[in-house]
């Protein structure tokens, strides 16, 4: 797919976004809507739940040298389901407990994009459940609402093996990401701001047994560290459409591989009822070193809050 035609999707994902909610949402209260009120920054009242199923796929046919020199690849294909479910247990709003779950699917060797649905696993395509994460979201400073941590570690729980191919990192990932948001401009317009630290234990890839997959371990002893900003506007109460860009960097702490990467996106929010709404968004990697991906991600997902 060319870029012309990335960017032509995104756009099109923009302006429908705003045309449907300006059209759908004539009526106005004083009351915010969820995707108003609970932005990732913004911590469950004890009792509620937060239930999100985020759908990506991130597609390539293009990736950096061991420098930064773009080089043209067979197509990659990567699906990943996560599932996050959350609830309040303080009645202070200031913790929240939860799992993540996470499903891939990956082709290689210019397998269509498409094909990573059939969930296959042979010589080219792998497929299953990979992660399991135990969560906390905090609030740490009463006074400051829009900012909290949520801090996870991802357990890989699928089966190691030799010769096989790439599906997730074979790392024990204790991540730990931080959130803050301004709303200004009569509440139509906000920034929000990210910042994660994430490191990846593991053994390095020269001490891994002959019979492991050690394409899995290249990010193990390393410290990941992504850092994003999404500028955010609503035309309507129940809608949402967003710019961002993220500069990401996985830093070597012994196993003699690092990365960087940066992207920039745009997506759309839209509050479908009282409970549930809907979030669609595009990236594209626009430069990278060290094996760095120049691809491009679509995404979906369903997010209750109840």
């Amino acid at each position: 797919m060319k870029t012309k035609n990335l960017f032509a999707i995104a756009l099109t994902l923009l302006f429908t976004s705003v045309s449907f909610a300006q059209d759908s949402d004539d009526e106005t209260t004083d009351e915010k809507s969820n995707i108003q009120e609970y932005t990732p920054s913004k911590l469950l009242k004890k009792g509620q739940w937060d239930i999100k199923f985020f759908n990506s796929i991130y597609t390539q046919t293009e990736r950096t040298n061991a420098g930064s020199t773009s080089v043209d690849i067979p197509r990659e294909t990567f699906f990943t389901n996560t599932t996050e479910i959350y609830t309040g247990i303080s009645k202070n709003r200031r913790i929240n407990i939860g799992f993540i779950f996470q499903v891939r699917s990956n082709t290689f060797g210019g397998a269509g994009a498409l094909d990573v649905f059939k969930f296959e696993d042979n010589n080219s395509a792998r497929s299953g459940l990979t992660t399991i994460a135990p969560s906390i979201r905090v609030q740490p400073f009463k006074n400051i609402s829009n900012f909290s941590f949520t801090s996870s570690i991802y357990l890989p729980i699928f089966k190691d093996k030799a010769n096989a191919p790439y599906l997730d990192k074979r790392s024990v990932f204790w991540e730990t990401k931080f959130f803050y948001d301004k709303t200004f401009g009569q509440d139509k317009w906000q920034v929000f701001t990210q910042a994660d630290f994430g490191f990846n234990f593991g053994e390095k890839r020269e001490e891994a047994d002959v019979d492991s997959n050690v394409g899995e371990r290249f990010a193990n002893n390393s410290l990941f560290l992504p850092l994003g900003v999404f500028l955010s506007y609503f035309p309507t109460q129940k809608s949402m459409v967003y710019l961002n860009t993220k500069q990401a960097f996985l830093i070597d702490l012994g196993n003699n591989f690092s990365q960087n990467s940066t992207s920039v996106g745009i997506g759309s929010k839209y509050q479908l009822n009282d409970v549930l709404n809907l979030e669609a968004s595009f990236d594209k990697f626009v430069r990278g070193n060290s094996f760095q991906g120049l691809g491009q991600t679509f995404s979906i997902g369903l997010r209750a809050i109840f």
